[in-house]
């Protein structure tokens, strides 16, 4: 049985707060989600704001493969005749083949909302299908608050569905729009109309009670063919179904027939390129496509995970296009640390992985932590396991601040470095220390090491470890780098949250000259030598 998906993302996700699409970005989206194999793509309201008006004009230009674009609109106004409705005018100026048309259920809305009778609401919502399918459009009708309607009022809001359904729409979608409805009742109100309508019955649910993919699978498992949501749930408020969600487990745990054969595996890169596009950071917990989805901590586990992976996982992480982490902590085991290892050989020898184990428990004590700096950790074994060599030996680095005549801080940072046996002493300003140090860290070892153009900083986070210290706290620093193929973490832990930036950002420039290294070739480029300080 194939379920169809339709994504809202263009839409009602960007009424998300702090989402905000911009047309280049809707078109990109667009293209990604049609590549993706989605089945309907709500592009947006044509009446609501000039650029979900050009977005239907650009959207004519691409050319999709698979994905029907979808324009939403709503009934027409109370009391006015369908051609003269500006809105339903504005919907079939849209020029999708597909229309999603949405009316009121909820006989309190109709009465207090519209401010009109609840005959004139049934004759609205048929007079507008009706008149969208004479013009040649499949219509899609959503039954906006149908849940609360139903409980309110079951027969009013049956007679609604059944005029969309005598108006001739395809397909009507039950909406949860406030969130608030428990699995077992969807289930009970889908079934019911499932048995009263002629046509297919979708699902929309809202994620307020945090039960938005609950809600769709209980919908779903009752009848309904059709499922809307958005990528990773994004919506207003608490936001919409997360279909990564509701895709993963339709296929993997219910056998459904969703989108194509290739898109499990471009779940993770889907909603990694929205959050992307959103300006979002990911949320590392998602399930199926989280970067800690399949991340492992404890020894027991990790041991367990390395003998058989199903012993803690639900499924293999490459279903989804995700992969499996071993997170180094002060909670690691021996097998952690032997994971963690394997590309140098170091299982024969026990004695070492002790002391590599020791070393990150003492260091996560005082405040570091290897979860997020695996850059950090691998450094720390190439230094244990007598196979580091220092690329340059930091001789001295001083930050001045002060302020120009227009009072506006000005942040100066000087490096002293030997690379081999010459030393450059280099300056560089920058927006704040950090980004000076970076700076002028950068400028002396660039001549040496050119590949360093490619690494760029895109993280930079701040965690007090002992605030009970007041000001006297040290400070955790986290840096993320990336160059064109890895994206990469590096730690560093000081009461002078100056230092534990510099310790953070020399590791995190020493990984990229050795991974650099290790991909060309063992030792290649590498200085004479020299003791790092």
């Amino acid at each position: 049985m194939r379920i169809v998906i339709y994504d809202t993302t263009l839409r009602d996700g960007s009424q998300g707060e702090g989402v905000n699409f911009s047309l280049q970005d809707k078109l990109l989206l667009t293209r990604r989600l049609d590549e993706f194999g989605i089945d309907y793509i709500e592009g947006g309201y044509p009446l609501s704001n000039p650029k979900d008006a050009e977005y239907f004009q650009a959207v004519q230009e691409l050319t999709l493969r698979h994905a029907r674009v979808v324009a939403f609109g709503m009934t027409r106004k109370k009391h006015t005749a369908v051609e003269d409705d500006t809105g339903l005018r504005a919907l079939l100026g849209a020029g999708t083949a597909v229309v999603t048309l949405v009316g009121k259920t909820w006989d309190y809305h109709v009465t207090h909302v519209l401010g009109t009778t609840l005959d004139e609401n049934l004759r609205m919502i048929e007079d507008s299908v009706r008149y969208c399918r004479r013009q040649g459009r499949e219509v899609f009708y959503d039954a906006e608050h149908f849940f609360d309607g139903w409980k309110a009022n079951p027969d009013y809001a049956l007679k609604t569905v059944q005029a969309a359904a005598e108006g001739g729409a395809s397909t009507i979608i039950l909406c949860d729009t406030n969130g608030g409805t428990m699995p077992e009742m969807i289930a009970e109100a889908v079934a019911a109309v499932r048995r009263a309508l002629p046509c297919a019955i979708g699902i929309h649910c809202h994620n307020d009670c945090d039960l938005a993919v609950a809600n769709s699978l209980a919908a779903v498992r009752a009848g309904a063919t059709q499922v809307q949501g958005t990528i990773n749930g994004l919506g207003e408020r608490c936001g919409n179904a997360d279909l990564i969600s509701i895709i993963a487990n339709l296929a993997l745990k219910y056998g459904y027939e969703v989108l194509q054969p290739s898109s499990l595996q471009r779940l993770t890169e889907i909603s990694r390129y929205v959050y992307e596009l959103a300006n979002m950071n990911f949320r590392s917990n998602q399930p199926f496509v989280g970067s800690s989805a399949f991340a492992h901590k404890g020894g027991m586990h990790t041991h367990a995970v390395n003998r058989d992976p199903a012993t803690y996982e639900h499924i293999r992480p490459e279903m989804v296009g995700n992969e499996r982490r071993i997170l180094v902590s002060e909670l690691s085991g021996h097998s952690t640390i032997l994971t963690k290892t394997m590309k140098y050989r170091l299982h024969h020898d026990k004695a070492l992985l002790t002391q590599i184990l020791n070393q990150v428990q003492d260091l996560e004590n005082a405040g570091y932590e290897f979860e997020a700096a695996e850059a950090s950790f691998d450094l720390l074994v190439k230094k244990a396991a007598g196979l580091y060599r220092p690329w340059f030996e930091r001789l001295a680095y001083r930050v001045n601040i002060e302020h120009d005549s227009e009072r506006a801080p000005v942040t100066e940072a000087t490096v002293k470095v030997r690379i081999g046996d010459q030393i450059a002493h280099t300056v560089s300003e920058g927006d704040g220390p950090v980004n000076a140090l970076d700076g002028a860290l950068r400028k002396a070892l660039t001549p040496a090491y050119p590949r360093l153009q490619e690494m760029q900083l895109v993280d930079y986070k701040v965690r007090v470890v002992n605030a009970r210290e007041g000001t006297a706290a040290r400070v955790r620093v986290v840096i993320e780098s990336r160059d064109a193929t890895d994206v990469w973490g590096t730690v560093g832990v000081s009461e002078n949250i100056i230092e534990a930036s510099w310790l953070a950002l020399v590791d995190s420039i020493e990984y990229k000259l050795f991974k650099d290294s290790e991909t060309e070739g063992a030792g290649r480029d590498h200085p004479a030598g020299g003791s790092d300080v």
